[in-house]
């Protein structure tokens, strides 16, 4: 099977790494102690791990691009491959088109410190995640059009309904809106990050975080689907059935074995950290708990607002199918 297609078993007994070439940490730690800064730089930028990454890097971009999850030169990859250097993807270009040679370097602060390539100019938010989250080892920024719709109506999914998706991806956070590429907009994700590998950006898309550039597009593909998934259900007319608290423990107790980040593991039980309040078990858009939304979220959907929700999204998926 090809690096980056592997997949995790889902019984919780082994998470397979999509590269062997992650940590490069060490080897940029013992270089710096005999070189300078510049010299330690050019080095690991390009050494075979870097190399590796921005490869992977340009495979997930190719993949958000057809996947419609980006359009121009939208959405940004970044990999922390040092203790101070970030790969991250340039400006101004479309992510089907990015070639390794694209691919940049700066340091935790955003200074460029290799590659030809002005940095992406939304790199602050990836660097705000990796200095509030040391597992984080890359972040993926993208616009799936399913989660956005959810984005940009200031609601979440609903849990405990598919298993994957509670288990990769779980409760999910919205942050509020600021201006994107600005340091507030930025900080808007520090609240939840720590807690969720997945957050829904106001009015933007989504960032997701992993321990892998691949791994953290899945969070992405999986949000995405199963956002998708919910507004089909909705059109059908019938209820949605719910896993119970109990099993929704057995999943989060799987979760919990492979190391991924659920805000549940701190609430008493799954029923107290759930989003869905118990007045509407059959919305498919649910105002986010207290905790996990920006101030002054409202309630849920009406009935009106939640029809034209789908109607819209559904002649806009029809008419990229060309139907």
């Amino acid at each position: 099977m090809k690096s980056g297609e592997e997949s995790i078993d889902l019984s919780g007994e082994e998470l397979i790494e999509s590269r062997d070439v992650r940590d490069a940490q060490p080897a940029a730690s013992s270089a710096a102690a005999a070189s300078g800064p510049s010299e330690v730089n050019s080095r690991l930028f390009a050494s075979p791990q870097a190399e590796a990454i921005k490869n992977e890097i340009c495979a997930v971009g190719r993949k958000l691009w057809l996947r419609q999850f980006v359009d121009g030169n939208g959405g940004n990859i970044s990999y922390r491959i040092g203790p101070n250097q970030v790969l991250c993807t340039p400006t101004l270009v479309s992510k089907y088109d990015m070639t390794p040679e694209d691919i940049g370097m700066t340091d935790l602060e955003g200074a460029q410190i290799a590659g030809s390539r002005p940095r992406t100019s939304e790199l602050l938010l990836h660097l705000e995640i990796y200095k509030a989250v040391p597992e984080a080892k890359a972040v993926v920024h993208c616009h799936p059009p399913h989660a956005t719709a959810y984005a940009i109506t200031g609601r979440v999914p609903p849990n405990l309904v598919l298993p994957e998706f509670e288990v990769f991806v779980g409760k999910v956070a919205i942050s509020p809106y600021e201006t994107p590429g600005t340091k507030a907009f930025a900080e808007t994700v520090l609240p939840y990050v720590k807690h969720h590998n997945t957050v829904l950006l106001s009015n933007h898309g989504v960032v997701c975080w992993a321990d892998s550039v691949t791994h953290a597009e899945w969070c992405a593909e999986v949000l995405d689907s199963y956002c998708w998934t919910l507004m089909l259900a909705r059109q059908m007319g019938a209820p949605i059935s719910y896993i119970s608290e109990e099993q929704g423990s057995d999943l989060l107790a799987i979760k919990k074995k492979l190391g991924l980040p659920d805000v549940r593991f701190e609430a008493s039980s799954v029923k107290a950290g759930q989003s869905s309040p118990p007045e509407a078990p059959r919305s498919i858009a649910v105002a986010p708990a207290p905790c996990d939304s920006p101030a002054g979220s409202g309630s849920i959907l009406s009935s009106g607002d939640l029809e034209a929700l789908v109607k819209s999204v559904t002649a806009a998926v029809l008419k990229a199918m060309g139907r």
